[in-house]
């Protein structure tokens, strides 16, 4: 019967005839013929030979089952699994799965591996053991998940050799996991040499076949000409597949082409669509790059409080970069309300994640007592710890610490050693304080040739202060020969920008014509600009010379009191005159009478004529004509001619002596004769 049911089936000598093959079907498995059974039960599963029934399908499948034909077995845990015909039943499901895997059904045994691996009580020792039957029995799905035992070790001993195996075996059966698997072994090399031509093959192949994580390695692949020629434009184009199906680092590797205009044309809108894409997929990298975007306008309108929201979600997400950036907002109060505690706690954050800018900017913090205490020792600490991460200024600021003791102990010799290390970054401020190391032997010994080396790299580095050091070195002839020339040039060049003792050099170097040409016209120049920069030098070098400058009038003071204390008489006069005209100090004629008289009873002939006046007018004093007239006449006594006019006419009119017309004549002859 069964025999028959399979000619009409197949139209094996005779014509084929469905119904004819059903009936017979019917009445075999009636009369106990298993593959009968099968077949029936088929045949009310899919209805070719009859009207469709579920449930007698379902009835000649368990009795198909029971009578032992593994591939009844399969199809009714199939029914049990998904409801066919019956409630469905996860455990009996279980049951015949595995009954049809015992007589040696290849489908079941696979999925029968699934089961102790997820679906029932787990066994991992079960599940590789029937992936193993299934893998050996061809079955690619499962070669997969034997390679995936082997790799993690779930069911039997980590194997990374059999796991290789597994994986090839799966991949060359077409697998497109195993694929990207096997390209991932071959890539870095594990239980095989490195290869990545094989790795750039099976990358290839999975992504051809559709499996999106090996288009992002293919993309890479093509970006990095990693086992195969760099190509742009095909990793453009595998980033964009990879995208398209979801992969978030896709995404945002297809922004930064679009961002930088690589294997395809900038354009920083699409750029920001993708950075977008990503970011609100999660991508964390993403999110910092969406938030720069935001920061600086590209792509889109310049946004803070957007950039702000990036930047926090991206370093809530561990971005160390985002971190030190929203600590930077927070600090700033960019998007956000300043907030010092809450830029110390992201500056922290990247700080323990090795962000040495953060480090620094921590260090300023516990240094200033920013959002809390100064705390030196902390400051010390995160310096040290930035500098030692190459942090240049943090190199520079750790020098300083412990030059100046500064939350450590004082130590020269490590000073040195940073000032050293911040020097060869090219901080020119440590150039010129390990140069000040090695004159002044602070740390190590004196070596002038070592001070020179440092003051000219300052210098030459636009260091103000070492530009006059080194113009001294040359004057002096200190770790260099005498070169009058070079430290003219490097006393012009401190004195263009500022350095009034530089200043003050320059002025003697074109007075005196040392590196340079006698110049008094530059000579003089240079001394007031020292002045009125407050250089002392300069200051007394034109009041000793008389000459007179808003700034200066101060120190011409000073120098002409302490000069006539002393008993200098013309000083005495100048110093009158201060006071009279209150030059350098508020006016006071009683003061300048004073020194007038003082500068007078000492021989000056002016302040002779000035202290009669005085007591002609009562300036500073009294008014009397006697002593007037005694001051006149001993001033035109020591030749001042224009008193001997003033002393002719007291002769005259009896002014402070008795009337005399033969002196008063004497004198008028006297003052028209000069």
């Amino acid at each position: 019967m069964f025999n028959l049911a399979i000619c009409y089936e197949d139209g094996k000598g005779t014509e084929m005839k469905l119904e004819k093959a059903f009936y017979w079907y019917q009445k075999a498995a009636e009369n106990g013929i298993t593959d009968a059974m099968f077949n029936l039960a088929n045949s009310y599963e899919i209805g070719e030979e009859t009207k469709k029934d579920i449930k007698k399908a379902f009835y000649w499948y368990q009795k198909a089952a029971e009578n032992g034909n593994e591939a009844a077995m399969y199809n009714l845990a199939l029914f049990y699994k998904n409801g066919k015909g019956i409630e469905k039943n996860l455990e009996k499901a279980f049951y015949w799965y595995q009954k049809a895997a015992e007589n040696g059904c290849k489908k079941s045994i696979n999925i029968l591996a699934g089961y102790y691996g997820k679906k029932t009580e787990i066994n991992l020792e079960k599940a590789y053991y029937w992936y193993q039957k299934a893998a050996e029995n061809g079955i690619t799905v499962a070669m997969l998940n034997l390679a995936i035992c082997y790799e993690i070790g779930e069911g039997t001993e980590k194997n990374l050799e059999k796991a290789f195996y597994w994986y090839q075996k799966a991949a060359e059966n077409g697998d497109e996991m195993a694929m990207f698997c096997l390209a991932l072994y071959y890539e870095n090399g594990v239980e095989t040499g490195i290869n990545l031509e094989k790795a750039f093959y099976w990358y290839q192949k999975a992504a051809e076949n559709g499996f999106t994580d090996a288009m992002f390695n293919l993309a890479l692949c093509y970006k990095n000409g990693e086992g195969t020629d760099m190509n742009l434009e095909k990793a453009f184009y595998w980033y964009q597949k990879a995208a398209e199906n979801g992969i978030t680092d896709a995404m945002n590797n297809l922004a930064i082409c679009y961002e930088d205009g690589k294997g395809t044309e900038m354009n920083l809108e699409k750029a920001f669509y993708w950075y977008q894409k990503a970011a609100e997929n999660g991508n964390e990298v993403a999110m910092y790059n969406l938030a720069l975007f935001y920061e600086n306008g590209k792509g889109t309108e310049n946004n803070l409080e957007k950039a702000f929201y990036w930047y926090q979600k991206a370093a809530e997400n561990g971005i160390t970069n985002a971190m030190l950036n929203l600590a930077i907002y927070y600090e700033n109060g960019k998007g956000i309300k300043k907030n010092i505690e809450k830029a110390l706690y992201w500056y922290q954050k990247a700080a323990e994640n090795g962000d040495e800018m953060a480090m620094f900017n921590l260090a300023l913090c516990y240094e200033n007592g920013d959002g809390k205490e100064i705390n030196l020792k902390k400051a010390f600490y995160w310096y040290q710890k930035a500098a030692e991460n190459g942090h240049e200024n943090a190199i520079f600021c750790l020098a300083i610490c412990h030059k100046n003791g500064e939350g450590t102990e004082k130590n020269i010799e490590k000073a040195l050693y940073w000032f050293q290390k911040a020097a060869e970054y090219g901080n020119e401020v440590a150039m010129f304080n390990l140069a000040l190391s090695y004159k002044n032997g602070e740390g190590t010994e004196i070596n002038l040739e070592k001070a020179f080396y440092w003051y000219q790299n300052a210098a030459e580095n636009s260091f103000t202060d070492a530009m006059f050091n080194l113009a001294l070195c040359y004057e002096n002839g200190e770790g260099t020969e005498i070169n009058s020339e070079k430290a003219f040039y490097w006393n012009q060049k401190a004195a263009e920008n500022g350095f009034t003792d530089a200043m003050f050099n320059l002025a003697l170097c074109y007075e005196n014509g040392k590196g340079i040409e006698k110049n008094k016209e530059k000579a003089f120049y240079w001394y007031q600009k020292a002045a009125e920069n407050d250089n002392e030098r300069a200051l007394l070098y034109l009041a000793l010379n008389d000459v007179e400058t808003e700034k200066n009038l101060k120190t011409t003071f000073y120098w002409n009191q302490e000069s006539a204390e002393n008993g200098l008489v013309e000083e005495m006069f100048k110093l009158a005159l201060c006071y009279k005209n209150g030059e350098g100090t508020v006016i006071n004629l009683e003061k300048a009478f004073y020194w007038y008289q003082k500068a007078a009873e000492n021989g000056y002939k002016e302040a002779m004529k000035t202290l009669a006046i005085c007591y002609e007018n009562g300036e500073g004093t009294e008014k009397n004509e006697k002593k007037a007239f005694y001051w006149y006449q001993k001033a035109a006594e020591n030749g001042i001619t224009d008193v001997m006019f003033n002393l002719a006419i007291c002769y005259e009119i009896g002014e402070g002596t008795e009337m005399n017309f033969n002196k008063a004549f004497y004198w008028y002859q006297k003052a028209a004769e000069n």
